[in-house]
């Protein structure tokens, strides 16, 4: 079977939306390497654009939450290209606050640059990409949040749970021309990052992660060439674990610090040497 190369976007067309620094400005740097025309947006135009290859991407000002805005974005895209053939719904992010005291404005503008401004790009993205003979791809970066909540974080769980849900229904609804795939990332190490992950560097984080490490960009924007590329042509409403298989579970690594303190002297015997009773009591 002849499969030519598979991550060969010359003469394709891709928006990163923001685009312009951490992990959606590796997105777009990879997708630069493999051959794509790519533009990227975010509120504030950065000193230097990504670029790879001799090449960098187009930068437009678009705040996404803004639908007319939205459009105007792919519009801009298949004016300067001459079409659009991935999509990569990046913008997103939210500050750590309290549920019980945040305020509605707050929880507002969470959910509308995490859920409602994907959701208004993809609209006018199918719209192109279901009128090309190839049709197109659609990547929504999204969080472990969805799976896992954290403290401090119940506007952006919601609102990364509820764009899990609008791929798998954009899946359902836009196939077969278009494809819409979702990524589940974890902790990754970004320089915007690194106070978020404590004074070592992320070093205890890593720990608990089974692959030993934080993810950086260059997972997350590998897995975009994936679902967007010739190797995935039957992917469609995929949830794409991008996160080292996840954190080791908490239950587990109070068992074993207590193993170490001799805190339980059940946790001491190997596990078939438990008998229920004792199992339900840890």
């Amino acid at each position: 079977m002849d499969i030519g190369n598979p991550i060969d976007f010359t003469g394709r067309a891709v928006i990163v939306t923001g685009g312009t620094k951490g992990i959606g400005a590796v997105i777009a740097e990879t997708f630069l390497a493999a051959g794509a025309e790519v533009m990227v947006c975010g509120r504030n135009e950065p000193p230097t654009p990504p670029g790879a290859g001799g090449r960098t991407a187009h930068f437009r000002s678009v705040d996404v939450r803004d639908p007319a805005a939205a459009a105007g974005l792919v519009d801009a895209a298949v004016e300067r290209f001459g079409r659009l053939d991935v999509l990569v719904n990046n913008a997103g992010g939210s500050p750590d606050a309290d549920a019980a005291t945040v305020s509605p404005r707050f929880v507002e503008k969470v959910v509308a640059l995490n859920l409602l401004a994907p959701f208004y790009v993809a609209q006018a993205a199918n719209r192109i990409m279901q009128g090309q003979r190839d049709g197109g791809s659609v990547v929504n970066i999204g969080s472990v949040s969805a799976h896992t909540p954290q403290p401090g974080t119940a506007a952006y769980t919601a609102a990364k749970a509820g764009l899990l849900g609008l791929t798998r229904a954009l899946a359902l609804e836009w196939a077969p021309k278009v494809r819409v795939n979702h990524i589940t990332t974890g902790p990754i190490r970004t320089e915007s990052a690194a106070p978020v992950y404590g004074e070592d560097g992320g070093a205890a984080v890593a720990g608990v992660i089974p692959m030993g490490r934080m993810a950086v960009p260059d997972d997350v924007a590998r897995a975009c060439l994936y679902l967007a590329g010739g190797l995935a042509p039957y992917v469609n409403g995929a949830d794409l674990a991008v996160h080292g298989g996840g954190e080791v579970p908490a239950r587990f690594l109070v068992a074993k610090a207590g193993r170490h303190r001799g805190a339980h002297p059940n946790l001491s015997r190997p596990l078939d040497d438990i008998d229920s009773t004792s199992l339900s009591s840890l």
